[in-house]
């Protein structure tokens, strides 16, 4: 049932990362552990999906439907949300059928799936996208790609607040800002809510320029009325969302001191390392890096 999934309120850790390249330059980073609140519903995207999914209860829906590619982290934490606590899901797909090691997972959490091919994924912005979908799910709400939008940000609101009360326990005082990997934006915009101007947020675009981070990053912003919100965003993409080169495969492979996935948070860290070894960071910056998670989707890359 919806009802039960939101009693369920994960605490992520935070932890301090120790690399020789933070020590040489001066700089402290904590990593928000997100990838570690649950073995399954991992990452950022149960809170994209909370407020989503207490809509959908309030609405009176049954279950949930959303939309991602054959390896996303969104469809695979609503899938199994929905296999936990007992509400159907529903997955439209990018492209033609095939069978990855997450799409089967989405089939055997009970995931009903559909195949958009690549013309109609392009359509999910179109405001009459849902209707026929609502037509066959009546009782099903829909929930846009990656958990997005405001719902989605208010969701990710949280994590200043539980960062702060461990501070202490890292013998720190404050911090100089945040640092995490960007999709839609969505997490980010969360940040800035919640930090409404009191520290910078960093995004590190996984995705290139003209995806709309930037755009989807001021909307929700706007909506939420906050002025002069303080973020900053960098190109990270390395070519486009999921290209993978040899330099980033190493640097995952070298960086053994956290587990990194080359889609967003083997990006972030490296062009984090780029910014630190290039002096950007004053020595006694402390930076929190937020671990978004995704691990399970490296299984297409290894």
């Amino acid at each position: 049932m919806l009802l039960s999934c939101l009693d369920w309120h994960p605490q992520p850790r935070l932890e301090l990362l120790h690399l020789d390249w933070l020590a040489r330059a001066g700089v402290e980073v904590a990593v928000l552990r997100l990838d570690q609140i649950d073995p399954l519903i991992s990452g950022n995207k149960w809170f994209k999906l909370v407020h989503h999914v207490r809509a959908a209860h309030e609405a009176g829906a049954k279950g949930i439907m959303s939309l991602g590619g054959v390896y996303s982290n969104h469809l695979h934490a609503l899938a199994t949300a929905g296999k936990r606590f007992g509400f159907p899901t529903v997955g439209l797909l990018r492209g033609n059928p095939q069978e990855t090691p997450t799409v089967l997972d989405l089939k055997a959490f009970d995931m009903d799936l559909h195949w958009l091919g690549y013309g109609g994924y392009r359509g999910r912005h179109a405001a009459d996208f849902w209707q026929p979908w609502q037509a066959q799910y009546p009782q099903l709400h829909p929930v846009p790609e990656g958990g997005s939008g405001l719902s989605g940000a208010q969701g990710c609101m949280d994590w200043v607040a539980g960062a702060r009360e461990q501070l202490a326990a890292l013998g720190w005082v404050d911090y100089h800002g945040w640092w995490l990997a960007c999709g839609t934006g969505t997490s980010l915009a969360g940040l800035v809510l919640a930090e409404a101007g009191e520290h910078p947020v960093y995004g590190v675009l996984a995705v290139p320029a003209d995806h709309g981070v930037a755009q989807q990053v001021e909307s929700i912003v706007g909506q939420a009325g906050l002025c002069n919100p303080r973020y900053e965003l960098f190109d990270g993409s390395r070519g486009g969302f999921a290209r993978v080169d040899a330099e980033l495969v190493a640097f995952i492979h070298a960086t053994g001191a956290i587990e990194l996935e080359p889609l967003y948070t083997g990006k972030a860290l490296m062009l984090l390392k780029a910014r630190v070894e290039a002096g950007q960071f004053a020595r006694g910056t402390r930076l929190i890096f937020v671990h978004t998670g995704g691990l399970q989707g490296r299984r297409g890359f290894e």
